[in-house]
């Protein structure tokens, strides 16, 4: 199931975007606007020379000010056919703030409510004795087994079934955790919240987002994606192989749904987060609550709301989500300082992260951001050794060693022997991703492991 959608929506925060503490310096800038757009075509044609990926697009805003809105290499590579300047791009994960908006939407209407038990909307789904309330679905912290994450998942991806039959496939595996007790990245809860729009709204999922929010936000070319319509202006997808790039694999569109199944363009994301985070889609109330974000049982804030992360992006402070589904790469970040947004479309699911790009995109047009790293003066034998738990799909897992008076860390899937930047409270950063240890320093007894796209309580193996 080479670069299939089962790995591509494993939307974790890539290790490469830098993260700055609270007690971080901004480096004012000092590029003129036409130095700014010249970085940011430099490192779109940067990344693109080498074959690693068809093409992209990128928008940037800030302020009023389009400083670039354009599309880079090739939207068809058997034609030589170059990225236009509205291609559309299937968007993954991106998706997850449409669902979300419309469930506070149909709140703000008295339709639903984020407290309710699911079994209200969905009465025979059986929640193995939990309750599960709809805010669960949305800030992945019901506990309810991802859909994408099981093997037998492949078997049906390239078949068109009800929607019931994927439902089927996970409803009675066993939970991860009990909801709230832990966050792991669920596309199964955003399935179900899709499931739940069509219930209260009486449309389905993708003529209610057309109607109550593409067509709100100015949204033109956004549409709910299809693997059989023909799309004008559609880049077509592609996967990294070990020949190089190839052709998507296949992938039916009933099964990314609320979770990722719509299409838009760089500029149609600009255009929705300048009227989402300027008021112009939900009530102030349901703004809030989409970007408060959630609470385990036990009083842990996550770095994530509901469709969307808050955390530093490129140094700076971001409400922001990206997605990943076969043929495509995606990022989209609101910057509130500075009014500003970056987004980053990629026709191909390969090495070239839209992340990073956008985070080195914010270093040129916001500034760069120096963080401080604090000296940590005691032993740091007692952190060294590996430490397991609950993760996506498979166990976490952080092999922890120290070397030269620092600690590095080791992530499955991740990068190795990464150096980690202490930031006091015995708290470790690993790029994005925060470790902290638990416990005294002289004998820790636990790591809580906040990647932002999933929450892990991590113990020692012996």
């Amino acid at each position: 199931m080479s670069l299939a959608f089962a790995r591509q929506l494993r939307r974790v925060v890539p290790l490469t975007a830098m993260l700055a503490t609270a007690a971080t310096v901004p480096a004012q800038g000092t590029r003129t606007r036409a130095q700014m757009i010249a970085a940011i075509d430099s490192i779109a044609e940067s990344r693109l020379k080498d074959g690693r990926a068809a093409g992209m697009s990128i928008g940037v805003v800030r302020g009023n000010d389009t400083l670039v809105l354009k599309g880079y290499g090739y939207a068809d590579l058997e034609f030589d056919i170059p990225t236009p300047p509205r291609a559309i791009y299937e968007i993954g994960s991106v998706t997850k703030q449409f669902t979300a908006a419309a469930m506070l939407q149909l709140g703000d209407e008295g339709k639903l409510s984020l407290d309710d038990d699911i079994t209200k909307y969905l009465p025979d789904y059986p929640t193995q004795g939990h309750r599960i309330t709809v805010r669960r679905l949305l800030d992945h912290t019901s506990g309810i087994k991802g859909y994408t994450e099981l093997p037998k998942f492949g078997a049906m991806m390239m078949r068109k079934l009800p929607k019931d039959s994927l439902v089927a496939l996970f409803k009675d595996e066993k939970f991860d955790f009990a909801p709230g007790e832990g966050m792991v990245y669920n596309n199964s809860a955003y399935f179900l919240a899709g499931l739940i729009i069509e219930k209260v709204s009486g449309k389905s999922y993708g003529d209610y987002v057309k109607a109550a929010l593409f067509d709100k936000a100015g949204m033109p070319d956004s549409r709910y994606c299809s693997e059989s319509a023909i799309t004008k202006n559609k880049a077509h997808g592609y996967d990294m192989g070990p020949q190089g790039l190839q052709h998507k694999a296949f992938l039916d569109h009933t099964y990314p749904y609320a979770a990722g199944s719509l299409c838009s363009t760089a500029g149609d994301l600009i255009a929705w987060n300048r009227a989402l985070h300027g008021g112009k889609v939900l009530s102030p109330a349901a703004y809030k609550e989409l970007i408060t974000p959630g609470v385990l049982n036990d009083g842990t804030q996550l770095r994530y709301a509901k469709g969307l992360s808050l955390h530093s992006f490129g140094g700076h402070q971001a409400i922001e989500h990206g997605g990943g589904i076969n043929g495509y790469l995606s990022s989209a970040a609101w910057f509130p300082d500075d009014s500003a947004v970056i987004v980053v479309l990629v026709n191909t699911a390969g090495p070239v992260g839209p992340d990073a790009i956008a985070a080195s995109i914010a270093e040129i047009v916001l500034g760069k951001v120096e963080p401080v790293i604090k000296p940590f003066t005691g032993d740091l034998k007692p952190f060294v050794g590996t430490w397991a738990g609950v993760g996506r799909g498979r166990q976490m897992a952080i092999q922890i060693a120290a070397d030269s008076g620092f600690l590095t860390a080791s992530m499955a899937g991740g990068p190795r022997n990464t150096r980690l930047r202490y930031v006091g409270d015995n708290t470790w950063m690993m790029d994005n991703a925060r470790l902290q240890f638990t416990g005294p320093a002289s004998a820790p007894t636990g790591l809580r492991a906040d990647v932002v796209y999933g929450y892990s309580v991590l113990s020692k193996k012996p």
